[in-house]
């Protein structure tokens, strides 16, 4: 009897390793085109620092490099790092 529980629920879990989305891979966003709602998905960018970034390159035009988004008052080194791999600039 044992074995047809361990047997039912060996058989569950793979049913649900099979059908369960793979992890969605975050979209690159474009730093110098994003809208206010983009970059507020980015980790520790709520609206407000969203439009001090959008502000930014409006006065300032577009981001040479992600790296340039330090220059943004509230977006620090770690803000940064959280969100590198997620960030583009054309």
């Amino acid at each position: 009897m044992q074995w047809i529980k361990t047997a039912l629920l060996s058989l569950l879990l793979a049913t649900q390793l099979a059908t369960a989305e793979p992890d969605a891979q975050p979209q690159a966003i474009n730093i110098n085109t994003a809208t206010v709602e983009q970059l507020a998905q980015l980790k520790g960018i709520g609206e407000a620092k969203a439009q001090a970034i959008v502000a930014y390159r409006q006065a300032n035009g577009k981001f040479s490099s992600p790296e340039d988004l330090t220059k943004v008052k509230g977006i620090g080194p770690s803000t940064l790092q959280t969100n590198l791999a997620q960030l583009t600039v054309e």
